[in-house]
């Protein structure tokens, strides 16, 4: 599982003119789904996305979580995560999980994001989204989650 972290000061998604998910203070979740991920631990990853200290605390340090603050998620299905250019000038999407796979691990990802409690909103999975934010920072991660077999 790719996943990119943007600390926001709030995010939103569209589709089309419909506004489907919508946050203040927190993090943008891009998420892309790729081979194997079916056997990640999506409560550990949720777990580890809550608990990062990357929210800035009295002294101006990065030492607060998202869960200390309270603060909330948006998670966007992104399988471009995936994209491979190493060859020829058009990414190749190969590794990115197909949408069968993806879908439900997605939602299960974010059903793992609420079971720790917090307000997770969503964009709508295999849809073409227009994804606004005010980065906040700008703090923006890249997390590489594999499954235990996999991890070096």
């Amino acid at each position: 599982m790719r996943i990119v972290l943007q600390r926001v000061a709030k995010a939103s998604v569209r589709v089309d003119v419909e506004e489907v998910g919508a946050i203040g203070p927190g993090l943008l979740v891009l998420v892309g789904i790729g081979p194997g991920d079916e056997r990640l631990d999506l409560a550990a990853a949720a777990r580890k996305i809550l608990d990062l200290r990357i929210f800035q605390d009295a002294d101006g340090k990065m030492n607060l979580s998202l869960r200390d603050l309270g603060l909330e998620v948006l998670a966007v299905s992104q399988f471009t995560l995936y994209g491979d250019t190493r060859k020829g000038r058009r990414p190749s999407y190969a590794q990115a999980a197909p949408p069968e796979l993806a879908e439900p691990l997605f939602d299960a990802f974010v059903a793992a994001l609420r079971a720790e409690g917090v307000r997770v909103a969503v964009g709508r999975f295999g849809a073409h989204m227009a994804v606004e934010l005010v980065n906040d920072g700008p703090v923006t991660l890249v997390l590489e989650l594999a499954p235990p077999e996999l991890e070096g």
